[in-house]
């Protein structure tokens, strides 16, 4: 029996530890996709990324990194009024969800892949009833699967397994106050 194939929008590698495990017993051939305007300043794209690329060695997963600079998220991302205690305002997390999911599930119909997720879902401070919202919507108008499941209950497992790699944690979703 072919496994499924799903394209896992990957924010960094400690996020990605449980959730590429866990996808991996439910019979999912795992690809890593990890594009992430949003992370600023450019230093700190470069050192997520490079952890990522640390872990996935370590666990035999196909990465695909999209050439993007952190600088397009001035672009894509507008702004809203009213900021939350991390200076980021309301309407942010929303459009940094659509774009990186947006890019995600338009890779993963070039590719042929007959789902989509991301590992935004592992973060108990992300808002995931949002991110499923918009994952929904982006599958049924791209016509790919996006694949829903509440990962919290593994991210202090994530957490232990990112330090037991050694794994960069940063203290930040990447977004920056300033933009």
């Amino acid at each position: 029996m072919a496994l499924s194939k799903i394209l896992l929008h990957t924010c960094c590698g400690p996020c990605s530890t449980y959730v590429v495990k866990s996808l991996r017993e439910q019979g999912f051939n795992v690809t890593g996709y990890f594009y992430n305007p949003n992370i600023q300043p450019l230093a700190e794209y470069e050192r997520r990324l490079e952890t990522m690329k640390q872990y996935v060695t370590t666990v035999g997963l196909e990465l695909l990194t999209p050439s993007v600079s952190p600088s397009e998220a001035d672009r894509h991302l507008p702004l809203d009024k009213g900021e939350n205690k991390w200076g980021l305002r309301p309407k942010d997390c929303e459009n940094c969800y659509r774009v990186r999911l947006l890019s995600t599930a338009q890779k993963a119909q070039e590719l042929g892949f007959k789902f989509f997720s991301t590992t935004l879902l592992i973060s108990p401070y992300q808002k995931i009833e949002l991110i499923k919202k918009i994952g929904d919507e982006i599958g049924v108008e791209i016509g790919v699967e996006f694949f829903w499941q509440d990962f919290r209950c593994g991210y202090r497992q994530s957490q232990a397994m990112a330090k037991q790699l050694k794994l960069y944690r940063q203290k930040y979703c990447g977004c920056s106050p300033g933009l």
